[in-house]
């Protein structure tokens, strides 16, 4: 309710209307406006050189940024004790470094959905696009909000975050689709 009094829509993960497509991401109310921020792809962040291999077998849910920089978005599994172990070493004192709650049915962050966001496909054209952020440095306090967590320990601002932006108006009841060959780069 906070999300589409705030922004004027919610989303939320359903099984998809793509036959065989698992779940996907719904607008549940509200409309998306054209250029805002819908959801974000969360996940273990892996600079280039950092050992992704195993994390990488079988998971679809690996985002690869333009620059080389990888968002592993699977919650489960080896990838999910991944998330949790940085994100618990990464604490400060009685601050969190990350939201894990993104992993579970019932995220903090109601926009940490995006990793469930479906690739286009004939009859179901893309509507949202895939953003790389780097955010500046985020004050520990409100690092519990975001949904990343740095593979390698201590590393400095920026934080990678991928998000997904509306490309039109987004209606309720509309699924989210991306082309996921397509990323634009913000540095």
């Amino acid at each position: 309710m906070l999300l589409l009094r705030r922004l004027g829509f919610e989303v939320r993960r359903q099984r998809s209307a793509v036959p065989a497509a698992g779940r996907g991401v719904v607008v549940t109310r509200g409309v998306v406006p054209a250029g805002a921020v819908c959801a974000w792809y969360p996940g273990t962040v892996y600079l280039p050189g950092d050992p992704l291999l195993l994390a990488s077998i079988g998971n679809q849910f690996v985002f690869a940024c333009a620059d080389g920089v990888h968002v592993d978005g699977r919650g489960g599994g080896l990838s999910g004790l991944l998330f949790g172990s940085c994100a618990g070493r990464d604490h400060m004192g009685p601050y969190p470094a990350a939201d894990r709650s993104w992993r579970t049915e019932l995220p903090a962050n109601p926009l940490a959905v995006g990793q469930f966001v479906n690739n286009q496909s004939p009859g179901f054209p893309s509507n949202v696009r895939y953003q790389e952020v780097d955010l500046p440095a985020v004050p520990y306090p409100l690092r519990r909000y975001l949904p990343y967590a740095w593979y390698r320990a201590r590393v400095p601002p920026p934080m990678r975050a991928v998000v997904l932006v509306a490309q039109r108006d987004i209606r309720a009841g509309e699924e989210l689709f991306a082309n996921y060959f397509t990323v634009v780069h913000d540095s």
